[in-house]
């Protein structure tokens, strides 16, 4: 099947406005991401901040799509306050700084959790697994974020690692940029309580001996 992919903003500039593929039938809004970036490689490290569109509406990525389809790849809008992302593998946090700390900002927090080796009970961990619910924790996530930037007049990026987690490796990261550091600093703390409180996304801790799952936010 033939579907017109549409790319905006900075992400036209390091591919192309309009692109024509042929994927298979009842390929999904995601193999068509996949189709662009290994045409423009350099498209793949903004894969967490953009947002997909079929047909002038916006869509989850493992929407499927059929013959002559139009699907349009979204950078950030509002210019740039906020950037949230769950994903898979390792997470940059500089690369998150880089992406919001404006010229204007006169204070850049940033907070890592990283998995630990030892559990509150003084038991060795060998590693944490996460678990998420995908679609959900996705816009809980954005509305988290888009809460501290507009309370705090701050830009705002979190990124949430989602399956196993080796000792020392960031699970999260939270970066909050804003003019003074009192407001960077009240806008990180809001972001990882109501990450605790509401993100549906859960901790298991694994032992050489079994494994636990931890209560939200623990």
């Amino acid at each position: 099947m033939d579907v017109h992919v549409r790319c905006f903003a900075i992400l036209r500039e390091l591919s192309a406005d309009s692109t024509q593929f042929a994927l298979v039938d009842g390929a999904s809004i995601d193999e068509a991401w996949d189709a662009l970036a290994e045409r423009y490689p350099a498209l793949s490290p903004h894969r967490p901040y953009v947002r997909a569109a079929r047909n002038g509406a916006y869509a989850a990525w493992e929407e499927t799509l059929v013959n002559g389809d139009e699907v349009a790849f979204l950078p950030p809008v509002s210019g740039g306050e906020t950037r949230t992302a769950i994903v898979e593998g390792p997470i940059d946090e500089r690369a998150v700084e880089a992406d919001l700390a404006g010229e204007g900002h006169g204070a850049v927090v940033t907070f890592v959790g990283r998995a630990r080796n030892r559990s509150d009970d003084d038991r060795e961990v060998l590693e944490l697994e996460y678990e998420a619910y995908g679609p959900m924790a996705e816009r809980v996530l954005d509305e988290i974020a888009s809460e501290a930037a507009e309370r705090w007049g701050a830009s705002v990026g979190v990124v949430h690692r989602i399956g196993r987690v080796p000792i020392g490796e960031a699970s999260v990261a939270i970066v909050c940029a804003a003019p003074h550091r009192d407001a960077a600093f009240q806008a990180s703390r809001y972001v990882i309580e109501a990450i605790k409180e509401r993100l549906p996304i859960w901790k298991r801790e694994r032992f050489s001996d079994g494994s636990e799952w931890k209560r939200p936010g623990a």
